[in-house]
């Protein structure tokens, strides 16, 4: 798959504004019972059909900003990155999308370029294919339910696949947006938090999704840029949003400032933002916006030439693209911090 074929995607940028609007306001389509709708075919993940990603594939897991200063590095890393994409399903005619569908591939194709790319100068990325549930789950918890149980039954066994194929020993490093940051929480719960993997666990990024700190018992958030075995996560919103129901539903949550690596609330300017990236172009702009922890959200004041990214007071879609550049140099420095850890 081409860069420009996937930038130039139209119906990428628009299934993305139309994601956030459901996941904000939530859909009042009708849904068939779960029991009564038929999933689609597993995953076979020993098919590298079913992987967007892989490190000896040429995907788009590789690409790097035009203007980038920090180079892919996949060949030589030491370290992988298990990445799980978000919900790009935003509405069909079944609970959970099929792995074979050629339309909904290349929206998850688009957010891999976006996201999981900025990776790759870290670690040899990873990336399955999964029946990711239909966005209506997140809104309908007693028919919703099962649908996030098969998303998470998929991304489980593609890393299970990965650890007993691929990993070889090295440390990991793992990464999730929204359903995707789930799914990672998940990962982490069943595969790290307490065990003796806990010591590969280079970092995790599960962002975009609330979750409580005790949900992770043995594992804490990050307060250093430095910090190795812990987590780092957020979720953006404009400044001074300060809605019942936004506090109420992130009581709670942890958040990190991605543009200090800190959980406290001391804040940012933009100047500590190294580049962010839009969905229009794939570049690296400097300064994009600041960012301070507020109430567990995370607060940024309107970002430069991020046209497109806000829907209401959310910033969901640039959870990661607002601050491409300290995520992917953060990563390189959590893995390299580990290296040193570790002799």
């Amino acid at each position: 798959m081409k860069i420009n074929r996937i930038l130039s995607c139209k119906k990428c940028k628009a299934t993305l504004l139309l994601l956030l609007n459901l996941l904000l306001l939530s859909s009042c389509r009708p849904y068939r019972m779960f029991e009564k709708t038929k999933s689609p075919a597993a995953p076979d993940y020993t098919n590298e059909m079913n992987w967007i990603a892989l490190p000896w594939l040429h995907d788009v897991a590789d690409s790097v900003p035009a203007n980038c200063s920090v180079p892919e590095n996949q060949k030589n890393a030491k370290a992988d990155v298990f990445y799980v994409h978000p919900t790009l399903y935003a509405s069909g005619s079944k609970w959970n999308a099929d792995v074979s569908d050629k339309k909904v591939n290349k929206k998850n194709e688009f957010s891999v370029l976006h996201q999981a790319s900025a990776f790759n100068a870290a670690g040899r990325v990873y990336a399955p294919r999964y029946r990711q549930a239909v966005l209506k789950a997140f809104f309908d918890e007693g028919r919703g339910k099962p649908a996030l149980d098969i998303a998470y039954s998929d991304v489980k066994k593609a890393f299970e696949q990965y650890l007993k194929f691929w990993n070889e020993g090295r440390p990991i490093i793992l990464v999730g947006h929204s359903q995707g940051a789930r799914h990672v929480v998940q990962l982490l719960k069943d595969f790290f938090d307490g065990t003796e993997l806990q010591g590969k666990l280079i970092a995790a990024y599960p962002i975009g999704i609330p979750f409580q700190k005790e949900d992770l018992k043995n594992l804490s958030v990050s307060n250093d840029e430095r910090q190795t075995g812990c987590y780092i996560t957020w979720n953006t919103f404009a400044w001074n949003t300060k809605t019942k129901s936004q506090i109420e539903r992130y009581k709670g949550v942890p958040c990190v400032n991605p543009l200090t690596m800190k959980n406290d609330t001391v804040y940012a300017s933009a100047l500590l933002n190294k580049g962010g990236i839009t969905s229009k172009k794939f570049r690296i702009i400097d300064n994009v916006c600041d960012a301070q922890v507020h109430g567990n959200l995370l607060w940024v004041h309107k970002p430069k030439k991020a046209q497109g990214l806000r829907i209401m007071k959310s910033y969901h879609l640039g959870d990661i693209s607002l601050f491409y550049m300290n995520i992917r140099t953060n990563a390189i420095i959590r893995t390299d911090e580990y290296f040193k850890s570790h002799k």
